[in-house]
């Protein structure tokens, strides 16, 4: 009996570190590791929000996290530059959306990530500030146009306070943090790059 007992205990500790360890819901390619992609170009960050601040840090933030899971760091400002001149042509431009192809010959890039913004708000009623924050990432490869890994992930920090100033302070703070738990969930799921 007590064999049986330390079996169910086990078997419960196994399915609590398994459950707590479930990844987001996404999209690699099968065969991603022979694909050789080091180069990664991170575009605008399409705004679907009215936040430009949160879609320019966004940006910055994914860069950094690239770097951190073994891919070199392409500075937003040399990937604006290079492709400065196709930004008036292209209709998309604003929200970064140039074909792959375009971005690789012009950067030398393996792959280009595209992210949407899509929700980024805090809405104060009472006593209570819900900020709410939601992101899609797809990164393509710049040789065949190919979805290499997509995923979307959003979360909601809620905050409590009887002052609204004090609810505002909180919200704020908040923020930036919802925006990297968004963010670390999502890379995440991301294969890491040749440098690790």
């Amino acid at each position: 009996m007590k064999r049986l007992k330390k079996l169910f205990i086990s078997l419960l500790a196994l399915c609590m570190v398994f459950g707590c360890a479930s990844k987001i819901p996404h999209r690699v390619v099968p065969d991603y590791n022979k694909k050789d992609m080091r180069l990664i170009a991170v575009m605008p960050v399409k705004n679907e929000t009215t936040d430009v601040k949160a879609a320019q840090m966004l940006r910055e933030k994914i860069i950094n996290e690239l770097y951190f899971k073994g891919y070199p760091k392409i500075p937003p400002g040399v990937i604006d530059e290079k492709l400065s001149f196709v930004y008036g042509k292209m209709a998309d431009s604003k929200q970064g959306n140039i074909p792959p192809r375009i971005v690789g010959n012009l950067l030398g890039v393996n792959a280009v990530l595209y992210s949407t913004l899509e929700q980024c708000k805090t809405s104060f009623v009472l006593f209570y500030a819900p900020t709410s924050i939601s992101i899609t990432f797809e990164m393509r490869s710049a040789k065949t146009d190919e979805t290499l890994w997509s995923t979307q992930y959003g979360t909601t920090k809620r905050c409590y306070s009887f002052s609204r100033r004090q609810l505002e302070m909180e919200a704020s703070q908040v923020y930036e943090s919802a925006i990297q738990e968004v963010l670390d969930k999502a890379m995440e799921t991301l294969p890491d790059g040749p440098d690790i």
